[in-house]
């Protein structure tokens, strides 16, 4: 049967009854008093314990079942968690005469070992629709997490093409699987082409601007980001320090609008760059700013007179009081990346840019995009 014979030629050449080479590869059933009979490939026995069941453990579950033993009680005397003994007989069970639910320990040992070879072939590299699905998707820098989102959301009456974005991250990493292709790995939010553990950044040093107004007066309804025109802003900053361009977000649409500083970013720089893109903005949208303590908004409050705005700030290294801006900031990466001239980007790329993001899925909206989130 391993060269590829069915049960019944293989006996034939063998010179045996079917049923009796089917017992012989199966193993059969025990009378009352006996044991299950082994088929005629036996396991050797192994000396240390095994996180996986091996034929002896089989042998033993299918002894107690028949003494009628519970699930717990079998699994108390190897050691085993009761979810492994159920698991076991539901997976490697079979019926019997088309009637009868019964597990039978050799056939289970066949069933475990035509399972258990590495490397499986995944559903991605199994669907090449699905597969073109994810590359396409990939290319238009959209997460894994929003490719799988948009999938479950086209396709709802297909749970053959529903992945989780696990299995596209490790189609992309895994070696040797090949399901897709390599140089879509800088397409990710990191654009590296190895994973690596996340570590803890270093604080930057912080330059503390006058007369600052703290996060904590700010009013609670920004906090709760139930109406609109509470904004975050900060700066991205290329790697010599010569080149900036602003980021604004809106906390409760998620909307993004970038500010172009060819310039520069000093203090006035950056003042008036705000002003006009702010100003542009109705008046119901302007209602408060976050930003952190950076020297370059030491202006705030000529900023804050000229667009009757107010602007409040951060406690000191605490980030996460800007999310929305600082997730921002790292999509922003795969558009400019660490170490390139910020001031050469003219504002109309600073506005596709811009629009993109803000057409792409966003799952704390329910996954709309800024553009059509619910106001």
């Amino acid at each position: 049967m391993q060269q590829g014979y069915s049960d019944r030629e293989a006996s034939r050449i063998v010179g045996i009854n079917p049923r009796t080479g089917k017992r012989w590869r199966n193993g059969r059933h025990s009378p009352p008093t006996g044991k299950p009979k082994p088929p005629i490939t036996v396991e050797a026995p192994a000396s240390e314990p095994s996180r996986c069941l091996r034929e002896a453990d089989r042998v033993h579950i299918a002894g107690r079942l028949r003494e009628k033993a519970s699930i717990r009680q079998i699994a108390t005397e190897p050691g085993r968690s009761p979810s492994t003994i159920s698991r076991e007989i539901r997976h490697n069970g079979a019926l019997w005469r088309g009637r009868d639910w019964t597990y039978r320990p050799h056939a289970a040992q066949r069933r475990a070992e035509e399972r258990r070879p590495r490397p499986k072939p995944g559903k991605i590299g199994q669907n090449p629709a699905l597969r073109d699905f994810i590359q396409d998707h990939l290319e238009r820098r959209w997460s894994p997490e929003q490719i799988c989102q948009a999938l479950r959301a086209r396709f709802p009456d297909r749970p053959e093409i529903h992945v989780v974005h696990e299995t596209v991250c490790q189609a992309l990493y895994v070696q040797g699987r090949g399901e897709l292709r390599r140089e879509l790995t800088p397409a990710l939010r990191t654009g590296r082409i190895m994973r690596r553990p996340h570590r803890r950044s270093c604080r930057r040093q912080l330059c503390m601007a006058k007369d600052m107004v703290m996060i904590s007066e700010r009013p609670a309804e920004a906090a709760d980001r139930a109406i609109l025109g509470h904004w975050e802003g900060d700066l991205i900053i290329s790697k010599a320090l010569k080149s900036a361009i602003g980021t604004l977000v809106e906390r409760s649409s998620r909307f993004v609008a970038l500010v172009h500083l060819p310039d520069g970013r000093q203090p006035a720089q950056v003042r008036d760059a705000l002003v006009r893109t702010v100003s542009a903005l109705p008046a119901q949208l302007r209602r408060s700013l976050t930003w952190d303590q950076g020297s370059e908004t030491c202006l705030h409050k000529q900023f804050s007179a000229a667009t009757d705005m107010p602007v409040f700030f951060c406690d000191p290294g605490s980030p996460w009081q800007r999310d929305s801006n600082e997730n921002t900031n790292g999509l922003l990466q795969q558009y400019f990346p660490k170490g390139t001239d910020l001031a050469r980007y003219p504002p109309e790329d600073l506005a596709a840019v811009a629009a993109e993001l803000n057409s792409r899925p966003c799952k704390t909206l329910g996954w709309e995009n800024p553009s059509r989130a619910p106001r």
